[in-house]
């Protein structure tokens, strides 16, 4: 089966084109490395990662927030180009993160603000490896610091990195490298 990467991050706010860049490269290494793509078929940089897969031929998901292509379009504004398969989960911004983070094999993130907060912590409680593309903003310049004080061991392993190809090449391996297990939970105390 091919691996699923999902790259969770800003889908508005302010985004600068060198950063934008980063998330097209982002999703052309994706492609490259055989992996699909999956986003929340939002509009920002997770759609600059889509495009920069499409535009080497990789395959891309959206998860969508909306229960039909009208919600997704007209209500949450999101875009349908790029995307080869969409799917509607009518559970809202929040409500689809859990679905988008747990049809993913790896998780990437980029940029973000609370959302992407919520995505990254859902796949780190979920013992899910996890990628930063360091250099974009937001919460992916706040990971490292979380990370750290949050002390609780899922089995994540959380990889930093500036450079799309050496980021999308650490997970991808560490991914292939180990086995499939359920994620780890601290007992309640």
């Amino acid at each position: 089966m091919m691996i699923k990467i999902g790259v969770m991050g800003s889908a508005g706010g302010e985004m600068p084109e060198p950063v934008k860049k980063l998330c097209y490269e982002l999703g052309r290494q994706i492609a490259l490395a055989g992996c699909i793509l999956l986003t929340g078929g939002c509009p920002g940089l997770p759609q600059e990662s889509t495009r920069g897969a499409k535009d080497t031929g990789g395959i891309t998901i959206g998860i969508s927030p909306g229960l039909n292509l009208s919600e997704h379009v007209d209500l949450y504004k999101s875009p349908t180009e790029d995307l080869d398969v969409l799917i509607f989960t009518g559970s809202g911004l929040m409500g689809r993160e859990v679905i988008g983070v747990r049809s993913c094999d790896i998780i990437v993130i980029v940029g973000g603000r609370s959302g992407t907060l919520g995505e990254f912590a859902i796949a780190y409680d979920e013992g899910k490896p996890i990628g930063v593309l360091l250099g974009t903003g937001g919460i992916a310049e706040e990971i490292a610091g979380i990370v750290e004080k949050i002390q609780k061991p899922t089995g994540s392993q959380v990889f930093y990195d500036t450079d799309p190809a050496r980021l999308v090449k650490s997970v991808v391996e560490h991914f292939k490298s180990q086995p499939v297990t359920a994620p780890r939970y601290e007992a309640a105390g």
